[in-house]
């Protein structure tokens, strides 16, 4: 409107939703912009970030670190080979953590880890040593691993070992154990552990061998296609999955190993399509890990939940943890189970949304909505809701639906709390109560309290650095 005669041929209206009723009922036409004001607060931090004269190139490096690595599956060993774990040392999911303050499945899973090791006779005989300190936990995070819901592991428990073939960088997974009643989601019934040790002594091997004869892999060019496929590598890694076994299929069939164990593995992996999820998890933690250390960068690197609270850490605040409440995921229960069997959001897979893919692709995988809930139109408006809180697009892991743009990438801490929108997070539900194993699978976001006060660790850096 140039003159204050003249109606007007349009309005766009920011946010105030009465205004544009008001003027979209005397016939104009009315350009809506959703907009709401910034977390409580946060006015000074998001002055003193802004003015940072580090950021913006602080954050194209640390996007530009990510989007460079490659990872490549080079081998599969023991944890105490890679990792050098002890008899009594055991990793989690999440920030630190101590025994007192464990929810029911990392302390169940903690319980049947123990007995696994043959630390004790049964798994409830472990509580005592767990308590007193005897026994040490420690973030996977902090040895360069992840570790899917309950995230446990001890020394004999095998991992998938990537490499970015540039740096050398390595990060370690455990191998998927499927659904159900699972270590990962805290049970600890006999064949639970009769799995594990079918792992350790099967598929271990099976899959070093293969892996040794036919790799590396290139699990970076496999989360590329199966983007593409319908999955979008958090609950959804049936294409991954299949193109997995097509890679070390053969090597299998020519091992030394017996044809009925190899039989075993394929059966294994094949009828269990969250297999490739523990390949997906460590090659978006050694992305990541790339942007870790990059003074002024507001960009996260991790988000994790050790099923008590919630954590992130960000490129330019070190390895420093902020936590909050882990919150309970809103989806869908398993048979009789329903949203009071729950215990709250837990495990290291949140790194694929911190690297731009589960729920924050949702759009590519419109099937994972019968999994964990919502609708196809959700899945897609979730997509692009995330854009707004990142830093740009990944152009490797494109999404076809969206004609072909790239999963958004790089969440930034500032534009969290600039607009109030959190990371969107497809989860698994694990029982609350030590050894029922999995209850349901949801949506989740971090407890907003997490991301001002990243911001104002930022800020005050800022604020030295600028004297």
């Amino acid at each position: 409107m140039t003159n204050p005669t003249t109606p007007p041929t349009g309005v766009v209206a920011v946010g105030a939703g009465l205004f544009a009723d008001a003027v979209a009922d005397q016939a104009v036409p009315v350009t809506r912009v959703d907009w709401q004001p910034p977390m409580a607060d946060t006015e000074g931090d998001l002055a003193a970030v802004a003015a940072d004269p580090l950021r913006r190139e602080a954050n194209e490096r640390a996007l530009a670190a990510m989007l460079a690595t490659n990872a490549h599956l080079v081998d599969v060993a023991p944890a105490r080979e890679v990792l050098g774990l002890e008899p009594g040392q055991f990793l989690h999911a999440g920030p630190p953590i101590t025994w007192e303050h464990a929810s029911g499945p990392l302390r169940g899973a903690l319980l049947g880890a123990a007995a696994f090791e043959g630390l004790v006779d049964t798994p409830e005989d472990a509580e005592p040593h767990l308590a007193d300190g005897t026994w040490t936990l420690e973030p996977c995070h902090h040895h360069a691993a992840v570790g899917p819901m309950a995230g446990v592991v001890s020394p004999s428990m095998w991992m998938f070992v990537l490499e970015d073939p540039e740096s050398g960088r390595r990060t370690f997974c455990s191998l998927n154990e499927g659904l159900g009643k699972v270590l990962r989601y805290g049970a600890y019934a006999p064949e639970v552990l009769d799995k594990l040790r079918w792992m350790a002594d099967v598929l271990g091997p099976v899959l070093r061998d293969a892996v040794r004869a036919a790799g590396p892999v290139d699990i970076t060019a496999i989360l590329s296609q199966m983007l593409q496929m319908g999955d979008e590598a958090h609950n959804r890694n049936r294409a991954g999955t299949l193109m997995l076994l097509r890679d070390l299929g053969p090597a299998m069939a020519a091992s030394e190993h017996p044809s009925t164990d190899v039989a075993e593995v394929l059966r294994f992996i094949g009828g269990n399509d969250h297999f490739f999820l523990n390949l997906a998890m460590p090659a978006c933690k050694l992305a990541l890990d790339a942007a870790r250390g990059i003074e002024g960068s507001t960009m996260v690197v991790a988000m994790a939940r050790n099923g008590t609270e919630f954590g992130i850490q960000v490129a330019g605040t070190g390895d420093q943890w902020f936590t909050g409440p882990a919150q309970l995921a809103d989806g869908l229960f398993l048979g009789d189970f329903g949203p009071d069997d729950a215990n709250p959001d837990i495990g290291d897979s949140a790194i694929t949304e911190t690297s731009g893919l589960g729920g924050f692709s949702m759009a590519t995988a419109p099937a994972i909505v019968r999994f964990v809930g919502g609708t196809v139109p959700d899945a897609f408006a979730t997509t692009e809701r995330m854009g707004e809180i990142t830093l740009g697009e990944n152009p490797r892991w494109q999404i076809p639906v969206l004609d072909f743009r790239g999963a958004p990438t790089g969440i930034d801490v500032s534009r969290v709390c600039r607009t109030g929108i959190l990371p969107q997070i497809n989860t698994g539900m694990a029982g609350k109560l030590a050894g029922v194993g999995q209850v349901g699978a949801g949506l989740v976001t971090p407890p907003a309290e997490i991301f001002p006060a990243a911001l104002a660790e930022l800020a005050t850096r800022a604020r030295t650095r600028l004297g």
